[in-house]
């Protein structure tokens, strides 16, 4: 298995200096297994993610107590490719940078990195995929509907996972797309959010509005149109693993028991399971599923084995979805007033949320209140108050 002898050529490395035989071996054997496996794969692509593991997009359940994984994402390696050029010197100084990064922090977690006159690319998961292409500009609308097609679509999609276990990407970058339309449709932005209407159809709501605020931050931070559209379809999928959560669980109000809590708490691995499988272009979006539960101080969940920095993906993305939950009326609370809640993500910044996400987001929502547009899917029945819980 090559990630067994991988990892053990750098235990190997961290003991026994160079030209040492141990050492030698150790790197000629982690080899061998590369090249065995490119036998059947040309272009092996492994992500780590937390306790995760991906080889394209197939998950390795068996390497699941692989605890080199949680180091490589830790040293900013969450995807490893190797092209079918690379030669054993490539191979061995590809493990001394690695090493380097491993023991000495020299992390640099900008994007995916590439080792010089090698196929050896390694380094953070991207914004977005590098063979994106430009999506051809959508003329303008106004605001005066209601996001019913999209909400439509959301559901499909959503219905479709559930079926196939595959997510159809075409439908889900249609669905952001317009609602960026929505977004620019007046000569200033506009925050168009849906009104949840039934407590069943939470998910798709949330996850709508979660795909517009993520967008409207990242245009509010001043990042190119392609990234904010990037962070949408992250703010999309974000929540795509309650799908296997039953609905008398999501909707069940008061506390939850120890065992629905674990299945609540299940979702961000699961839905990056299912982006991954689905589609690798998709693995921003896959790794803000998976981390958009984790704090900044390390608590959360999935728990970390060794605490590590979050993409700035998954920070973003943790702060719109945590906004929008408490201003949405529960089946276990009522919904928040604004200003209340954006006084909560203050007073958890630096703590659960990002400072420097949290002050532009919540100096984004105070400037643009009055360009709040509260929507409803008029064809969904008015959903009845329910009564007042404890929990937040």
């Amino acid at each position: 298995m090559f990630l067994t002898a991988f990892a053990q050529a750098l235990a190997t490395m961290t003991l026994y200096a160079e030209g040492h035989p141990a050492r030698e071996r150790a790197i000629d054997a982690a080899f061998r297994e590369l090249q065995d496996l490119q036998t059947d794969t040309p272009h092996p692509l492994f992500t780590f993610l937390g306790n995760e593991i991906v080889f394209g997009r197939l998950p390795l359940k068996d390497l699941r107590a692989w605890d080199w994984s949680q180091r490589l994402a830790q040293a900013g390696i969450q995807r490893l490719e190797f092209a079918d050029a690379v030669t054993r010197e490539d191979f061995e100084a590809f493990l001394d940078e690695l090493l380097a990064r491993l023991t000495l922090s020299t992390i640099d977690t900008t994007g995916v990195q590439q080792m010089r006159h090698t196929g050896i690319r390694y380094g953070a998961v991207g914004v977005r995929g590098e063979a994106e292409v430009e999506q051809p500009a959508l003329p303008t609308a106004t605001i005066s509907y209601s996001l019913a097609e999209e909400t439509d679509t959301l559901r499909w999609m959503q219905d479709e996972v559930k079926v196939t276990g595959l997510l159809p990407l075409a439908e889900a970058e249609a669905v952001v797309r317009s609602l960026s339309v929505a977004m620019h449709s007046g000569r200033q932005l506009m925050i168009p959010l849906l009104q949840l209407k039934e407590f069943d159809q939470y998910t798709t709501t949330h996850s709508l509005n979660v795909s517009v605020l993520a967008m409207a931050l990242s245009e509010f931070l001043g990042l190119g149109a392609k990234d904010a559209r990037a962070f949408g379809i992250a703010g999309l999928l974000h929540d795509l693993g309650k799908i296997r959560i039953p609905i008398e669980i999501l909707t069940k109000p008061g506390r939850f028991t120890d065992e629905e809590r674990a299945v609540m708490n299940g979702h961000p691995a699961d839905g990056a399971r299912i982006i991954l499988g689905s589609e690798q272009r998709l693995e921003l979006a896959a790794v803000v599923a998976y981390e958009h539960h984790i704090m900044l101080n390390g608590d959360g969940y999935p728990t970390m084995r060794f605490r590590r920095d979050c993409h700035f993906g998954s920070k973003l993305v943790h702060v719109c979805d945590v906004y929008d939950a408490l201003r949405t009326t529960r089946p276990y609370r009522d919904a928040w007033p604004q200003e209340r809640t954006v006084a909560y993500l203050e007073g958890r910044s630096g703590v659960e949320f990002d400072p420097e996400v949290v002050m532009a987001f919540t100096r984004m929502m105070r400037q643009m209140e009055p360009q709040l547009a509260v929507m409803r899917d008029e064809r969904a029945p008015l959903m009845a108050a329910p009564a007042p819980s404890p929990g937040v």
